[in-house]
């Protein structure tokens, strides 16, 4: 119940801000004008792709690399959201209110990233209304569309947990911004740097475990990885500010 509480308490918070609006219609012009450029790209090359024996579809095409954009715009994103989430209350002296009151820790930490999530999955929300316009005049792979909207989510989540613990460290929500945003670019550049499908990196690297959905493969690795990923920033945060409740 309190989980629930402290969720919608966030969500308000959340949405009260004039700058998730601004997000919001930044990222959905964004993920329009990418659909766009690649639906512009599809009608010019579809005479050619008429002559291959599995000529790849719309989905692939068009959406798949949409939802590959829109994973970039996550990273960019996050860390101006978590910052807030504990760095904000631990600024202005609320945290310690909040960790000694009768509530579990796990409470407050799950309904925080709950609240993220929630918005976070806006996103896959909006592309998916971006590919239904497209069965107006083609058909659909909806299992490779219900592959990258799982992808991401996972991919949110691990975002989301790992800002969050980032913001539990500091009092400071810029420095928990930029602490976010060096992780989650050090993630990304770790994804570039890459070299051949068994390099050793390429197992730690976010983003391409994040290809094996976008390309319309649920692989049980990748998927444990995410999950575990996210438990462990999460039993991470939970027990920071448990320590920091029984020392004061």
């Amino acid at each position: 119940m309190m989980l629930l509480t402290i969720t919608r308490k966030e969500l308000k918070l959340l949405f009260a801000s004039s700058l998730i609006w601004i997000f919001l219609a930044g990222m959905q012009l964004i993920l329009a004008w990418v659909f766009l450029g690649r639906l512009n790209t599809f009608l010019e090359i579809q005479s050619q792709l008429t002559q291959l024996a599995n000529p790849p579809g719309v989905t692939e095409v068009i959406i798949s690399p949409v939802f590959s954009v829109a994973s970039l715009v996550l990273l960019a994103v996050t860390p101006v959201l978590s910052m807030r989430l504990f760095a904000e209350e631990r600024r202005n002296h609320t945290l310690p209110l909040l960790i000694s009151a009768p509530i579990s820790i796990s409470a407050i930490v799950l309904g925080k990233f709950l609240a993220l999530m929630i918005f976070f999955c806006l996103v896959p929300l909006l592309i998916v209304i971006l590919a239904a316009s497209l069965l107006t005049g083609g058909i659909l792979d909806f299992g490779l569309l219900g592959s990258n909207v799982i992808g991401l989510i996972l991919l949110a989540s691990c975002f989301a947990a790992l800002g969050l613990y980032i913001s539990s460290l500091t009092s400071h929500p810029a420095v928990a911004a930029l602490g976010s945003l060096g992780v989650l670019l050090c993630l990304w550049v770790m994804d570039i740097m890459t070299i051949g499908p068994e390099s050793a990196t390429r197992h730690f690297s976010l983003f391409r475990h994040f290809e094996n959905f976008n390309i319309g493969l649920i692989d049980s690795f990748s998927l444990a990885f995410f999950l575990l990923f996210t438990i462990i920033f999460l039993v991470l945060t939970i027990r920071h500010l448990e320590n920091e409740r029984l020392h004061g």
